[in-house]
């Protein structure tokens, strides 16, 4: 499981370095193959070892063909899905486009999600945070039941 807060500079080739203690897992998993793809509801990126991404895709795959909304889940997930190495010093070469679309600058944040990442600029993803935040301080979140009825 990936999880924790990270924060991660991106330099001036668009590279990230990921942080040490989750190097040593994804070698195992993906041999350090790194799938890339876009959030289709935040402005982040998704980051899938391999293997993983390979369960989902199969799956995006089995969607109806003919169904408007599978086929643009498919377009945007699939199309979006670019392999990626961690180099021999933890690096990983974000693509132009994806780095565009999450507004990826300087300075980033990589969020563990338990089999995947997600990849956010620090400025967006403290607002988000901050936002989320004050939804769940509200009396009426919208919880879900099933949520409800969690301790932590």
């Amino acid at each position: 499981m990936f999880r924790g807060v990270n924060g991660i500079n991106i330099d001036v080739k668009g590279r990230i370095v990921m942080p040490t203690r989750y190097r040593e897992r994804l070698g195992q998993e993906s041999h350090g193959n790194i799938i890339l793809t876009i959030d289709t509801e935040e402005k982040c990126l998704l980051l899938y070892p391999l293997g993983a991404w390979e369960e989902i895709e199969g799956k995006l795959a089995t969607l109806p063909s003919f169904n408007p909304a599978a086929r643009r889940i498919q377009r945007l997930l699939i199309g979006h899905a670019t392999e990626v190495e961690i180099d021999s010093l933890g690096r990983i070469l974000l693509p132009t486009l994806l780095r565009e679309y999450a507004g990826l600058n300087k300075k980033a944040v990589l969020i563990g999600q338990g089999k995947k990442f997600e990849l956010w600029d620090d400025e967006h993803w403290q607002e988000r945070r901050d936002q989320w935040l004050e939804e769940e301080s509200s009396t009426d979140s919208g919880l879900p039941d099933e949520l409800k009825l969690l301790s932590l």
